[in-house]
């Protein structure tokens, strides 16, 4: 297990021991409130207004801050008890007693909750952003790159090798792109860009894997186990799918796009490489008619 994996199983695991540190403390609340006699209701629900104050000021502030306040309240609590001490029977002190620890409990579970949360929504961030930075995904499609392409052909290719499973590329792009390109708005090539992705990966099977190899002359590319002819029936059937879905689309219905599909078998007699088993597919889109 890589150090950031045992990082991020560490944050999880002290997010949700704080988590619930923190429910047994609501649950502590309750019962306190709730065992205290009817006539200190006023001084409950004040309490527990200023509780929930000090577990704000301690998630917006931070920790330092929250104790200080929650020191500073400890403080108060005492004045108070005294006071009523004096004015009532010896027992309603005993009876205010928890919330002398129970605010502070409650902050520091709250705060140590949702800062170990922002970690690991920090480290997520950075992973998605380490990915897009190498190349293995598209940021604004969410599909794998070439990077990927490269790197999943050699498994297919091995699987093939070792179990003889057919492996298949489908290539599609878009016919006339390069004339059509100066027609169209930017926002149309991103809504047409992310059309097609999703035209794409809701034709194909679960265990088929989509990749965008290129946005200049937009490019997917998708890895199959089967043959040529079960790789051309998924083709048409994105065909099919993407020609409905850009009647749908109001900001696309009225452009002419049709896609070509290519279609290339892994031949471990003729390629050497995966670049090979792309450039057969991309090669294969010229004669799609």
């Amino acid at each position: 297990m890589t150090n950031r994996a045992k990082n991020s199983n560490r944050e999880t695991w002290l997010t949700d021991i704080y988590l619930i540190a923190f429910l047994m403390m609501v649950s502590g609340l309750a019962l306190g409130m709730a065992a205290t006699q009817t006539h200190y209701l006023l001084i409950n629900v004040t309490f527990l207004a200023v509780t929930i104050c000090l577990i704000l000021f301690t998630y917006f502030w931070g920790i330092i801050t929250g104790l200080l306040l929650n020191l500073a309240f400890m403080f108060a609590q005492i004045l108070i008890v005294i006071y009523v001490s004096q004015t009532h029977a010896d027992t309603v002190a005993w009876g205010l007693l928890f919330w002398m620890i129970l605010p502070l409990l409650l902050s520091i579970s709250f705060y140590g909750m949702t800062a170990h949360l922002r970690k690991l929504q920090a480290d997520n961030v950075k992973l998605r952003q380490d990915l897009i930075e190498r190349g293995a995904f598209d940021e604004s499609t969410n599909l794998r790159t070439t990077v990927s392409f490269i790197e999943d052909t050699a498994v297919f290719t091995e699987t093939n090798r070792r179990f003889n499973l057919p492996v298949t590329t489908m290539i599609i792009r878009i016919r006339y792109f390069q004339e059509m390109r100066s027609m169209i708005s930017d926002s149309q090539l991103s809504e047409l860009l992310q059309l097609v992705s999703e035209t794409i990966k809701d034709a194909m099977r679960t265990n088929d894997i989509t990749y965008l190899l290129d946005r200049t002359n937009p490019t997917w590319g998708v890895l199959l186990f089967t043959n040529a002819d079960g790789a051309g029936i998924a083709g048409k059937r994105i065909k099919d799918k993407f020609d409905k879905a850009l009647l749908d689309s109001d900001n696309l219905a009225t452009l002419e796009v049709r896609l070509m599909v290519g279609v290339a078998s892994w031949d471990a007699e003729k390629m050497k490489n995966p670049y090979d088993l792309m450039n057969a597919g991309i090669k294969e889109t010229e004669y799609d008619v």
